[in-house]
């Protein structure tokens, strides 16, 4: 099992559920964040957003599944990102998960 999490600005939601519909995870949670950018780039969050003091409102969509459907969004997000030029790509991780009380 892995825990797939994509990241993007509130506006792509739909494009990410789109995506992940596509790659046959249709279940799947969305939690609202802020995003900040100050200037200081911790090595982790590196282009996270973009630079200035601004705030964006931003979404984590993230599913438990299986390799084969993570692989898939994977996929889609790189090409997703390739066809749409923007200042704001889509992110996606993929984390294993070691257990489960499931």
């Amino acid at each position: 099992m892995k825990l797939l999490i994509v990241t993007c600005l509130k506006d792509n939601q739909r494009d990410v559920s789109k995506i992940f519909h596509a790659a046959g995870i249709n279940v799947f949670s969305v939690t609202e964040t802020v995003g900040f950018k100050d200037g200081h780039e911790p090595d982790l969050m590196e282009s996270w957003f973009s630079s200035g003091e601004e705030q964006y409102d931003s979404l984590f969509l993230f599913s438990f599944t299986g390799q084969e459907h993570t692989e898939k969004v994977m996929a889609l997000v790189k090409e997703f990102n390739l066809q749409t030029q923007t200042q704001f790509p889509l992110r996606a991780f993929v984390m294993p998960v070691e257990a489960s009380s499931h």
